[in-house]
């Protein structure tokens, strides 16, 4: 089965498995990946972790998993196995890690979508960690000191538990491949940036931002010469919302969606 394919059936379940839903974006860069050694790995690392310290200690003292702070925007920060293999990574991976190897060892721990950077925490707790930097913990305000070091974000900006409020495995998922899309975008990569977004679709159908993810993804249908087969993606979608009497595409998405399709047959001219 092809990588967006399995992810799309993984996907389906109302919460995905983590762990198998972090290799199967991996996937999509390694269609020949084998989950298989790397949730070994996950079990490996777990054995003997009795507590969150002794967690913490086994990860970031003994593994020697830390922040990437030289090569932030290595794509390879996003991809589990390579931030198993090379013990570094961007928080959310670094999180991915710390909750499926605190899973393992029976350490609840739920990832925290704080914007600009994701930290985990005990479930029911109040303290985070900050597994980018070695899993240093956090009180309230530690973590509000944070957040606006790393957004800029002025004293007019509140901050409060709605910045802090617990992120759902599809949530990671879809921060995950986010951060991808930007990425690959950045790199000029749309052979990646195709699986990226066409996981992004299969993860969120129906969510607002579903236009505009289809719209970018016939782009990239154009960047790699081809042009007919984007408006072509975007023809068959506008089709099929048009003949559904329940469809929530607004007549404003349709415009949108037409004229994206003209401009990509413009280039055949």
């Amino acid at each position: 089965m092809d990588p967006v394919e399995r992810f799309a059936v993984l996907v389906a379940a109302p919460e995905p498995a983590l762990d198998d839903g972090a290799l199967a974006i991996a996937a999509g860069a390694d269609p020949a990946l084998d989950p298989a050694p790397w949730l070994a790995e996950l079990d490996r690392l777990a054995d003997g972790v009795t507590s969150l310290d002794g967690l913490v200690h086994r990860l970031f003292t003994e593994a020697g998993f830390t922040g990437n702070t030289a090569e932030y925007y290595d794509p390879r920060n996003s991809l589990l196995p390579h931030v198993l293999t090379r013990r570094t990574g961007i928080p959310i991976t670094l999180a991915v890690v710390t909750i499926e190897v605190g899973r393992r060892a029976g350490i609840e721990l739920e990832g925290v979508g704080m914007p600009g950077h994701f930290l985990v925490r005990p479930v029911g707790g109040r303290q985070h960690l900050d597994v980018f930097a070695g899993g240093r913990l956090l009180d309230d305000a530690a973590c509000e000191t944070l957040f606006r070091d790393v957004t800029g974000a002025g004293p007019d900006v509140p901050f409060g538990p709605q910045l802090l409020a617990r992120s759902t495995t599809r949530q990671i998922l879809t921060r995950m491949l986010e951060n991808l899309r930007v990425i690959y975008r950045h790199r000029q990569r749309p052979a990646d940036l195709d699986w990226v977004l066409r996981m992004r679709l299969a993860l969120r159908p129906g969510h607002p931002d579903e236009i505009a993810l289809l719209i970018d993804l016939a782009r990239v249908q154009g960047d790699r010469g081809r042009w007919l087969d984007g408006a072509r993606m975007l023809d068959r979608y506008v089709a099929a919302a048009a003949a559904d009497p329940a469809s929530p595409v607004t007549a404003a998405e349709f415009d949108r969606l037409r004229t994206a399709a003209r401009a990509l047959r413009a280039h055949l001219n």
